[in-house]
């Protein structure tokens, strides 16, 4: 594959995902291709790129009444499966099979899919906490690469459903029934989602 540049820094940068960069470059919008060590999981993104992880997206691929979506949020955050459950009104969701998807994204690496489903055939659900930060960073379909760029160009592009539910920030305050009541064990409340099925 011929290395491809960036149309904001002009830097030499190898892209597995083509297509979304040739998406991005028709659509006129400005962004931004950085090299980095390689990040398996969101946080590490974050963590490399020296960003807030509320500004990195973590994409999950996760199956929703027998097809697959594509559900985006903040690297820091995790999902609250009966709460995702009721938002998007289905008796069954759940992290989709590496397996059943990863012919879906054939140029990304494993785990580093780019948060465009609409690109791949996929509906896309997006944290409303991700809308109110500025700028996004994700995977650019390589743990070692990744794409910056304006929210508001994001959410024109992907035109994704926002919801304000089926979320977890860890370290937020649990609410007092919460307390009182632990969770029993195996209760699947809350998943980091950092698995093979997601960045």
């Amino acid at each position: 594959m011929a290395p491809q540049h960036c149309r904001c820094c002009q830097e030499v940068v190898n892209m597995p995902a083509k297509q979304l960069k040739t998406f991005l470059d028709e659509a006129g919008v400005d962004y931004m291709c950085l090299s980095h060590p390689p990040a398996f999981t969101a946080q590490e993104l974050a963590h490399h790129v020296k960003i807030a992880g509320d500004r990195v997206v973590k994409t999950v691929i996760i199956e929703l009444d027998g097809k697959m979506a594509m559900l985006v949020m903040p690297a820091t955050w995790r999902i609250r499966w009966d709460r995702l459950s009721k938002i998007l009104d289905t008796d069954f969701v759940d992290l989709a099979d590496e397996q059943a998807f990863q012919d879906r994204f054939p140029d990304c690496e494993v785990g580093a899919m780019p948060p465009f489903g609409n690109l791949f055939g996929m509906s896309v659900y997006c944290a409303e906490a991700l809308t109110e930060q500025p700028e996004l960073a994700f995977a650019a379909g390589s743990h070692s690469e990744s794409i910056h760029m304006n929210t508001r160009d994001f959410l024109s592009l992907v035109q994704p459903m926002v919801i304000n539910q089926g979320f977890t920030r860890p370290g937020a305050r649990k609410p007092a029934w919460l307390v009182r009541n632990p969770r029993r064990s195996g209760n699947r409340e809350e998943t980091p989602a950092t698995s093979m099925a997601g960045y």
